[in-house]
């Protein structure tokens, strides 16, 4: 592996060092229509590959000529601001500000008998940069919003080398976020703590999920898109039930795509090479394509994408090397309408197909990295969105509606042999097909102190759920189940400034939950079971104290829920069924936060929390290892999580996350062994370190490096035997580094660069679960190669 890693190196500073004599100036082509100013600065930022923040929702509204030829930055950012009363203001090369034009002193009056000429004042420092919260559909600056946010941004250089990884990028920067580990695209998601079960079935997900306005999922694991041309990842911790409504609990990750841009054509792509020790070779491929269709009125916006991971589990039973590889296979389309009759119109959809050829788990006191097994056990998940996006200024307030659908088919394979005729090969295949509608239409306003917002939502979910168990050639079908659920609400939430420091937010979601589940049999359709409808109130009440600029602090009540359904016993039998009820839960959070991480040299994020759940939804594994899903009970989670940021320089920063947390769950009768024991899945701590360094070599020519260190605590699989299994406790590090121009980048990273051995998930087949000795290795150390273009 040393030796791949030197050729790997040795290559890319070969190609490097002949890049450089072919360096760009430092002007560079722009292209940005006019506007209003912050929807001119962010086409801007985005062409220029640096952060442009305007706090002030007034100079966002002006308008801007915009600007078009080739310029450097700072002549096109004056260009940009003309007739608009605002200047820019540079923190660094990649950092800048705009604020409104400060006038001159004036000039000092001369008196009969001064000592010395009055001396100018000198201009007051600028405020440091926020960041706008699109997440909490009012367009709240991150500083104002009473409650806890994480804001993962993708800078370019970062999102080329990373984003075919997907969700898994966005959790190794966050450790508040935490994940199963079956494999790409059947993983379960959960923020702060707030874990049901280690398994997936027919709860809704903890984790809402969306893209732009749209929503990704309902009861169904993580789609793990590829992150390709997007801007930044919004995690609004939970519960989020006043402003998302039901499958909120754990709160909201919404993922912010770059837009189309109707002033001119744009294309880029991104291709690496990956070898991982004891697997193969993987690859990776992505392209964007922007074209105007009516300019100045009308572009769309084309992302395909590619991958190949290698695998690196071999089953020798079957003669079979790396017997875990996957693929990927994606596209994102979206269209853009500007100005028709007043309207703002996205259209676009999303398709991405994952395939994993089998099972990446190993067997404890086995040979390293082997699993034998008599048949693969494949995994398939087949996503598809669509969706149309209306937004519209109307005087001070904006008015957005938003209407999507999802298919969403998963396809799940397991040995299950032993569950017939001794050494007979038996297989379970698991067919989870999901359909949803999402509308919202809301409306919001308020400016800075006194956001507003007030909406309508309706939510309709079809999820068919059909198993067989038997010999490969001739299953049997058991417990095939359909559920529908559907949900109409009403929500709003306001700010109220009770002094020039302290704001008061209430709101509140009215929302009406019904549920329908019905067994199928070959075919037949038996009557409905319904749970009947259930009317939810989710208030939400908030304090937010800002003494200064620098420091504020924050205390939230929030509640939220999930909505219930029909579901397979842990008897296994096609004729029984039970019935899940919904769970809910409500969070006490008091936060603290001084400094902004892009604008002040030193920031800090720190909040404590307590959450109360009751009735907890769970998908659980019967002792004959077949799926069946029950409320388990209530529980308690107490933590505390921080950020910290710190710039000793411009071309230098640190962060560090963190959190700890404990959690109390009183199980019901659905568990054996009954006692207070931990909720599964959650480690009792994490945490995440990280340098970046960036340095202009020459005019045209930038360096940046990065180091991250990520440690991930001990949890455990589930509740009680035989669940009580241990996984985590293991640490991560990875190293990168980029050479771009204007036009190209070259980069090599290396990941688990220690090549460190660890349990990171205890399951992988459910028929073999009461042997105790699974375990889901971490990815052995990986080194990619990338080059990325612009056109």
């Amino acid at each position: 592996m040393i030796a791949d890693i030197r050729w790997a190196a040795a290559g890319v500073a070969a190609i490097l060092f002949s890049f450089v004599d072919a360096a760009h100036a430092q002007t560079r082509q722009f292209d940005v229509r006019a506007g209003t100013l912050g929807q001119v600065a962010g086409s801007l930022g985005s062409q220029a590959g640096i952060t442009i923040a305007i706090l002030d929702a007034d100079i966002a509204k002006r308008r801007s000529p915009g600007v078009r030829g080739k310029f450097s930055v700072r002549e096109a950012l004056s260009r940009a601001l003309r007739g608009t009363g605002a200047e820019a203001i540079f923190y660094d090369e990649r950092t800048v500000r705009i604020v409104k034009k400060r006038q001159p002193p004036p000039a000092p009056v001369r008196a009969r008998r001064p000592p010395s000429p009055a001396a100018p004042p000198s201009p007051p420092a600028p405020p440091p940069e926020e960041i706008v919260i699109t997440a909490s559909k009012q367009n709240i600056l991150s500083v104002n919003y009473p409650g806890s946010v994480k804001i993962v941004d993708f800078e370019p250089d970062w999102l080329v080398r990373n984003a075919a990884r997907g969700s898994a990028a966005i959790i190794a920067r966050q450790p508040v976020i935490g994940s199963t580990n079956l494999g790409p695209g059947r993983n379960k998601l959960f923020v702060r703590g707030i874990a049901d079960s280690s398994f997936n079935g027919q709860t809704q997900a903890t984790v809402g999920q969306y893209l732009g306005e749209a929503r990704l999922n309902y009861n169904a694991p993580d789609p793990d898109l590829n992150l390709y041309d997007m801007e930044r990842a919004e995690v609004l911790v939970g519960p989020q039930g006043t402003l998302y409504g039901a499958g909120s609990l754990g709160g909201i990750i919404r993922l912010v795509p770059k837009m189309p841009d109707s002033e001119a054509a744009q294309a880029n792509a991104a291709l690496g090479v990956s070898t991982t020790r004891y697997g193969g070779l993987s690859g990776d491929a992505a392209a964007m394509v922007n074209l105007p269709i009516v300019e100045g009125r009308a572009a769309m916006r084309l992302v395909a994408y590619k991958s190949r991971e290698a695998g690196y589990i071999d089953d020798p039973q079957r003669n079979i090397s790396n017997i875990n590889r996957s693929r990927v296979v994606g596209q994102r389309l979206s269209v853009r309408i500007d100005d028709l009759a007043g309207w703002t119109i996205d259209i676009g959809g999303v398709s991405q197909e994952i395939d994993v050829r089998d099972g990446q788990y190993t067997l404890r006191n086995g040979p390293p990295l082997t699993r034998s097994n008599l048949i693969s056990q494949p995994f398939a998940n087949d996503y598809g969105l669509v969706f149309i996006n209306l937004r519209r200024t109307i005087g001070s307030k904006e008015l957005v509606s938003t209407t999507s659908a999802v298919r969403h088919n998963l396809t799940s394979v397991f040995d299950a042999t032993g569950q017939g005729d001794p050494g007979a090969p038996m297989l379970f295949e698991e067919r989870n097909n999901i359909r949803f509608i999402s509308h919202e239409t809301r409306i919001s306003g308020g400016g800075r102190r006194t956001p507003w917002v007030a909406g309508v939502a309706i939510l309709y979910n079809v999820n068919e759920i059909d198993r067989t168990l038997g010999p490969p050639h001739a299953p049997l079908e058991i417990a095939a189940l359909q559920n529908t659920q559907s949900e109409i609400a009403i929500f709003g939430q306001a700010t109220l400034p009770l002094s020039r420091s302290l704001g008061l937010t209430l709101g509140s979601r009215f929302a009406t939950a019904h549920g329908e589940g019905q067994l199928v049999r070959a075919g037949q359709i038996l009557p409905v079971e319904t749970s009947g409808d259930k009317l939810k109130i989710l208030p939400t009440a908030a304090l937010d104290w800002h003494p200064d600029q620098s420091f504020s602090a924050f205390f939230r009540y929030q509640q939220g829920f999930r909505s219930g359904g029909l579901a397979a016993t842990a008897t296994g039998s096609p004729d029984d069924t039970q019935e899940f009820v919904p769970d809910d839960m409500t969070l006490a959070e008091l936060g603290f936060r001084a400094g902004a991480e892009t604008g002040d040299p030193l920031s800090f994020r720190l909040s404590l929390f307590a959450v109360d759940w009751n009735d907890i939804q769970a998908d659980l594994i019967d002792s004959a290892g077949l799926p069946y899903t029950a409320n388990t009970g209530s529980g308690w989670i107490f933590g505390i999580d921080g950020e910290l940021a710190w710039r000793p320089s411009p071309a230098l920063t640190l962060k560090a996350a963190a959190f700890v947390n404990d959690s109390d769950l009183r199980p019901n009768m659905a568990l054996p062994n009954g006692g207070d024991m931990r909720l599964p899945g959650i480690a009792g701590y994490g945490a995440y370190v990280g340098a970046n360094w960036q340095k202009k070599i020459r005019s045209g020519l930038d360096f940046t490096a990065a180091a991250t260190l990520r440690f991930v605590g001990k949890s455990y699989l589930g509740a009680g035997p035989p669940l009580d299994v241990s996984q985590g406790g293991y640490s991560v590090g990875s190293l990168g580094a980029r050479l771009a121009t204007e036009r190209a980048g070259f980069s090599i990273d290396i990941d688990n660069i220690t090549d460190a051995r660890a349990n990171t998930f205890a399951f992988g087949n459910p028929f073999r679960l009461s042997d105790r000795n699974q375990e889901t290795p971490l990815r052995p150390r990986t080194v990619r190669v990338g080059i990325d273009i612009r056109f």
